[in-house]
């Protein structure tokens, strides 16, 4: 893959909470040799607080304006990168634009009860903090997949697929889309 500096070469991971980002994200950066960047661990280093706090004691709309300042600070030039977003950052026109400046836009999918039985366990997601997290999953889906197929140049489903497969995937169509 061509590593010129630049935003276009970047490798963007979308998707819903649960669906591989950052694992695949990591893998795909040691693949490459490139610098992984988690754009929620990138947000929580600036505010100096968790983003479950950001929530809590500022609100999502606020969370989501950090967001956006954080991904617009990304777009500037620089290294080739592998980055992970947040599940709903497709939710802000601007943060749409943005995502698809910055390079090869993939989006990882996976079922309702796939994403419930990867995310059950981890209480660091403030969206799921409700007695019903399976119809609050699928609800916020719902919203958000016009989103991000509107960014994606590519889709996969990670659910039957293995980390590094699916990753294997990713840099394959990244090499053709950057080559055309």
């Amino acid at each position: 893959m061509n590593t010129a500096p630049g935003p276009k070469q970047n490798i963007v991971l979308i998707g819903f909470m649960g669906c591989g980002k950052t694992t695949i994200g990591r893998i795909l950066a040691r693949m490459l040799g490139c610098p992984f960047v988690d754009l929620d661990q990138l947000i929580e280093e600036k505010a100096g607080t968790t983003i479950s706090s950001i929530f809590a004691e500022r609100g999502e709309p606020y969370f989501r304006l950090v967001e956006a300042a954080i991904l617009h600070e990304l777009a500037a030039p620089g290294p080739q990168r592998v980055i992970s977003t947040g599940g709903g950052i497709i939710t802000r026109r601007r943060s749409r634009r943005l995502l698809k400046q910055l390079g090869y836009v993939v989006w990882l999918q996976a079922p309702v009860e796939i994403i419930l039985d990867r995310t059950r366990r981890n209480r660091d997601r403030p969206l799921l903090e409700t007695e019903d997290p399976k119809s609050r999953i699928q609800a916020l889906l719902d919203h958000r997949q016009p989103h991000y197929r509107e960014v994606a140049d590519l889709e996969i489903d990670t659910s039957g697929l293995d980390p590094e497969e699916t990753a294997c995937g990713i840099l394959e169509s990244a090499r053709y889309h950057f080559a055309h």
